[in-house]
């Protein structure tokens, strides 16, 4: 039996060391899932900084002698397969795994469809699943990985590292007056997303 956990980070290169430990204690990239904002456009055709350093993930490779592969720290799992999509409320994310795919296949679905109706058809509660969708909207980016449920704490522990206080950061929200996530509302600009990562600095 395995059970879905989700984590949200702040920082992209928290959430892909989170991916890179998950893979290396045995979790397979096809159970694991990645959504990260990408609304000050860090990702592109043309740009690649998956360790968000800024600089070109492809130009330190070449630096270093080795290919893209070496340049992410040997990352040839999930985090290899990252893409841009387009997802309801979110605006343009970078993405890999079967979380995305399910948010996009069900955008066109129910008005619980897209990443919120994704995450709950993955055994979240409603409560959770929009607040990930939220943070991710904000700037964050989510993990989430299918586990057996006899590992799970050992993988809740992986995760854990670097990971924000979901309750604390909705409470945050909520004295601001956010009630769920809307994937009517417009996603925030480069400039807002800036905004809430500075304020997120704050909270830690």
């Amino acid at each position: 039996m395995t059970v879905t956990v989700s984590r949200l980070y702040d920082s992209y290169s928290d959430a892909q060391s989170a991916v890179t430990r998950l893979e290396a204690a045995g979790l397979p990239h096809s159970d694991i899932s990645i959504v990260a904002n990408n609304s000050d456009n860090w990702f592109s055709g043309d740009k690649k900084d998956r360790d968000a350093d800024g600089v070109d993930d492809r130009a330190e490779g070449a630096g270093k002698g080795a290919g893209i592969g070496a340049g992410l720290g040997g990352a040839a799992g999930l985090l290899a397969g990252l893409g841009l999509l387009a997802i309801p409320g979110l605006g343009p994310v970078v993405a890999a795994g079967w979380l995305a795919s399910t948010a996009v296949g069900a955008a066109a679905g129910a008005a619980t469809g897209g990443i919120v109706g994704a995450l709950m058809n993955a055994g979240l509660s409603e409560d959770d699943a929009h607040a990930y969708a939220e943070g991710v909207r904000r700037g964050g980016t989510l993990v989430t990985a299918k586990v057996p449920d006899a590992d799970r704490a050992r993988f809740d522990s992986i995760l854990n590292e670097s990971a924000i206080d979901l309750a604390d950061r909705r409470l945050a929200w909520e004295k601001t007056g956010w009630k769920r996530f809307d994937p009517s509302s417009r996603p925030l600009s480069a400039d807002e997303i800036r905004q809430e990562r500075q304020l997120y600095g704050t909270m830690r």
